[in-house]
């Protein structure tokens, strides 16, 4: 019966061994298992890490570059605002010449083109109010002196232009008006003007 005991003894002995080593083996394995998925876990959160500012930088470059986009848009639509209001003043400025300056700009500006000498002469309200039929006479005299017709016709029409003048003939039109003219120059002045105003 001893002997009995004895194996009983040693089988539950022997389990309760095998029992600890099996717990231990899979206390190891947990821990093993444990530590990887850890270590897996941070090397994932440093990953998002890394993305998240490389992201957050990118975010932050595109805005940075969008906002000194629109804050050169802006200059530039101010400084072409402020060129726009100088050829406006330009235009002002002339519809405000003297009597006399008005028509001595007329009659050179007639006689110095290239013209038959029988155009229609058309003005605004302003231009009809300063020329007379002696200032045409004066002009055709010009004319005939450079050995053109010197039949210059003032029009019954009245122009819608700021100032200046137009000369048709045949449905041709050479324009003289202020605003034709200051346009006209402005492609080669527009770079000069900003210089001055912006340097």
């Amino acid at each position: 019966m001893s002997n009995i005991n004895n194996l009983t003894s040693k089988i539950l002995s022997d389990a309760e061994e095998r029992k600890a080593s099996i717990l231990a083996s899979a206390e190891d394995e947990k821990n093993k298992i444990l530590s990887k998925k850890i270590d897996k876990a941070k090397e994932l959160e440093k990953e998002i890490l890394v993305k998240a500012n490389l992201e957050s930088e990118t975010k932050k470059e595109r805005i940075l570059s969008n906002a000194e986009l629109k804050v050169r848009n802006n200059k530039l639509a101010a400084k072409q605002q402020i060129i726009d209001e100088v050829f406006v003043n330009s235009i002002d400025a002339l519809n405000n010449l003297s009597k006399e300056a008005f028509l001595t700009f007329v009659k050179e500006s007639i006689i110095s083109m290239n013209i038959s000498g029988d155009e229609t002469l058309v003005l605004n309200s302003e231009g009809l109010s300063l020329v007379d039929d002696k200032f045409l006479k004066e002009i055709n005299n010009a004319l005939i002196e450079k050995g053109l017709l010197g039949n210059l016709t003032l029009s019954k029409e009245v122009g819608s232009f700021k100032g200046g003048f137009i000369l048709e003939k045949n449905g041709v039109e050479i324009n003289s008006t202020y605003e034709a003219l200051v346009n006209s120059l402005r492609d080669e002045l527009e770079y000069e003007v900003a210089t001055v105003l912006f340097n």
